[in-house]
């Protein structure tokens, strides 16, 4: 994760992105801001504090890492600070090129110059990118005469970014490492900020490796056992319990001792490395046999250990615990399927 403990701005300045939808320009400012010391801590905290994952980027095009646009710039600005406010000109125009949907609405477009940011224990500097798009309603209370006077006032909020980007000038032949926000949009027209403007994939890093494992596994346990072995849903429920527990009791993963211990049985072992190869081909990845277990990334992947049976649309069984407890049958007075739930307390 990043530390910003010692950060600070060296450059900044503030161009106003126009609705390109609407025909709005741009609107550059001529020069860097100056800023005293109590603005940039209050812009610190505005820019920076979103940025809590260990989920990072790395710039990409398909076929030259130099034709990326944001890349291409920042590369620039890396290489001579100097350069930084025709830089932020060229930036500006290109987010302005890609903002083309109706959605999309005007905003500030800041671009920062920070020092001393932490990552992998190293000092390094960074650029930010951000975008102020939505206005908040203050009230101003002022002494006037004998009474007091409450007024108006449209603002930002400094609790609340809508867009963000850190760059750190780090693994530059890679496409530098890179952290994202985006508060505002999660429909497919938002997606100009990560795809458009900034066209960047995911750091194959140990998130990324937990993450693409934990998605890979699930997908083998919910839609490929039960069509090749007589899995049950309650099976299906005690493997994802038992590989939540792994994820969460093991600082390192390794593929052989995971298999064996979820899934025991060689033949469902060989199934498994079969789809873990045709995984990898079909999602052009590739996933590590060992890498240590990140647990920011076991945390946003919780919703695939998720054990429940959902039974028609009346009931919904949530397994937890010993599998022994839960056994299924057929009622033939009925004609219906049934499970008992054995337990020794309610609470």
């Amino acid at each position: 994760m990043i530390n910003f403990n010692e950060s600070a701005i060296d450059q900044m300045i503030v161009h106003k992105i126009g609705k390109k939808h609407q025909d709005e320009n741009i609107q550059f400012s001529k020069s860097p801001l100056v800023l005293n010391d109590e603005i940039k801590e209050l812009l610190n905290r505005y820019f920076l504090s979103p940025f809590k994952s260990d989920e990072y980027f790395h710039f990409f095009h398909e076929s030259d890492l130099g034709l990326n646009e944001v890349y291409h710039y920042v590369e620039k600005i890396f290489a001579s600070p100097q350069t930084f406010y025709d830089q932020s000109v060229n930036l500006a125009k290109h987010l302005y090129e890609q903002s083309t949907h109706p959605n999309i609405n005007a905003g500030e477009f800041y671009i920062v110059y920070f020092k001393n940011f932490e990552f992998n224990y190293e000092i390094t500097d960074a650029i930010g990118l951000f975008k102020s798009e939505t206005r908040d309603t203050f009230l101003k209370v002022y002494p006037k005469g004998d009474n007091f006077a409450i007024e108006s006032d449209q603002g930002i909020d400094i609790k609340k970014l809508d867009k963000g980007c850190l760059i750190l000038n780090q693994e530059k032949e890679k496409g530098f490492v890179v952290a994202t926000v985006d508060k505002l949009n999660k429909g497919d027209d938002a997606r100009y900020w990560v795809d458009d403007f900034l066209k960047i994939k995911q750091r194959e890093d140990n998130f990324f490796q937990t993450g693409q494992v934990i998605k890979m596994y699930k997908e083998f346990v919910v839609n490929t056992l039960p069509d090749q072995y007589q899995i049950t849903k309650a099976d299906q429920a005690e493997m994802l319990n038992k590989s939540k527990k792994f994820f969460k009791e093991n600082d390192n993963f390794e593929i052989g001792e995971f298999a064996e211990k979820i899934f025991e049985q060689p033949e469902i072992i060989d199934s498994f490395n079969k789809y873990r190869s045709n995984y990898e081909s079909e999602n052009d990845v590739h996933l590590s046999t060992e890498f240590e277990i990140s647990d920011s990334a076991v945390r946003k992947q919780s919703k695939a250990f998720k054990s429940v049976i959902k039974l028609d649309k009346n009931f919904h069984i949530y397994v937890h615990g010993n599998r022994d407890f839960i056994v299924k049958g057929f009622d033939e007075k009925t004609g219906m399927n049934f499970y008992q739930v054995f337990f020794r307390n309610e609470l």
